[in-house]
């Protein structure tokens, strides 16, 4: 490339940026919005809320916080089991502090999700799993936990019927399936490659390449998931795991709730508990500021029968554990155990850009 295709390279970022330059303060405007609105819905009752925040009851706010531990906990089990049925043993202490570190990112950061998930593909990769593993372990350890929230929504949806019910029944069979699913592609390999080789032939069709166009790199996916052994006590553990991390995150949500006095109904808090971790997957705002906090809020006050005042205390004190301190945590983790730059940054950061491409 001449000295001019790398000015005008170097100047196209800076061009892109002052030509989208309105674009942050549409989103400070709109993010000042809900603030005041927020403000405005939930003004009349912040004096009662605060008095009842000031009549806490510590021993549930401690309890509160150790749920919360044991959640953060049970995910970096959920993901060290995953990397153990790819072949690379990690410490629990390794794979709760990339838990925190990137759940840190994920609150805080905009676009933190995509920051916390290059993150965690570094640090897999360099405890030694390979491109496929780490991406595997990323991906399955996701659908795993948010099959665990649904059946905390459904739970909810079928005691408010007084009945198990067929969708409950149906998410339990859901979640076995995808350990299942996860375990015969893992021990066959060649199955999945064959789907794959169908769906590429597709693919380069539609696209108008060679037939035989991607067979090399399906071949390499292949012979990494061949290291892949998630059999079925590493299947199960998962399963138990990812279930201790949503069902001691839920117990967090009600420990808040009785921290200031509040006797909630469990159907309500399972159904405000899915609904605001599913619209806080919605990545508008770092942590689902405002848009969770009034999901919360209407659940305890809609679903789980708290008045007004005393869902805006346990919306407030579950929002302080699992958000503000968490990130606070995971922060600290980062400035301690990752904050030195690694000399294979550029590599796993670009290696990482190549799998989510795949």
């Amino acid at each position: 490339m001449t000295a001019d295709g790398d000015l005008a390279g170097e100047h196209a970022p800076a061009e892109r940026r002052r030509r989208f330059w309105w674009v942050k303060w549409v989103l400070g405007a709109v993010l000042l919005a809900l603030l005041i609105g927020e403000g405005i819905y939930l003004w009349p009752r912040l004096h009662e809320s605060w008095r009842t925040l000031t009549e806490i009851h510590w021993g549930w706010l401690v309890l509160c916080i150790f749920l919360q531990a044991v959640s953060m906990s049970g995910f970096g089990r959920v993901q060290k089991q995953l990397l153990h049925a790819g072949g690379v043993d990690v410490s629990q202490g390794k794979s709760v502090s990339v838990v925190y570190g990137a759940t840190a990112m994920s609150l805080t950061l905009p676009a933190g999700q995509v920051f916390s998930t290059a993150f965690t593909y570094r640090q897999t990769r360099r405890w030694g799993a390979s491109p496929i593993v780490a991406s595997w372990q990323l991906v399955f350890s996701g659908v795993v936990a948010a099959a665990g929230l649904a059946l905390l929504g459904i739970a909810g949806a079928a005691l408010v019927g007084r009945g198990i019910g067929v969708k409950l029944i149906a998410t339990v069979v859901l979640l076995a399936a995808v350990l299942i699913a996860g375990n015969y592609l893992a021990r066959h390999p060649g199955a999945l490659e064959a789907i794959l080789r169908r769906v590429l032939a597709v693919v380069n069709r539609l696209r108008k390449k060679s037939a035989d166009h991607g067979i090399a790199k399906l071949a390499e996916i292949r012979a990494q998931l061949e290291s892949v052994d998630l059999g079925k006590r590493d299947g199960a553990l998962v399963g138990v795991w990812a279930l201790m991390h949503r069902f001691a995150d839920v117990a967090c949500l009600g420990a808040a709730c009785y921290a200031i006095g509040a006797d909630p109904k469990l159907s309500g808090l399972l159904i405000a508990f899915a609904a605001g971790k599913a619209v806080g997957s919605i990545p508008f705002a770092p942590g689902g500021i405002v848009y969770v906090d009034a999901t919360l809020i209407y659940g305890l006050t809609a679903a789980a029968g708290l008045p007004a005042a005393q869902a805006v205390a346990a919306a407030f004190i579950y929002r302080l554990v699992s958000f503000i301190l968490v990130a606070i945590v995971g922060w600290i983790v980062i400035a301690f155990l990752f904050r030195t730059p690694q000399d294979d940054d550029a590599e796993y950061e670009q290696e990482f850009k190549q799998q989510r491409r795949i």
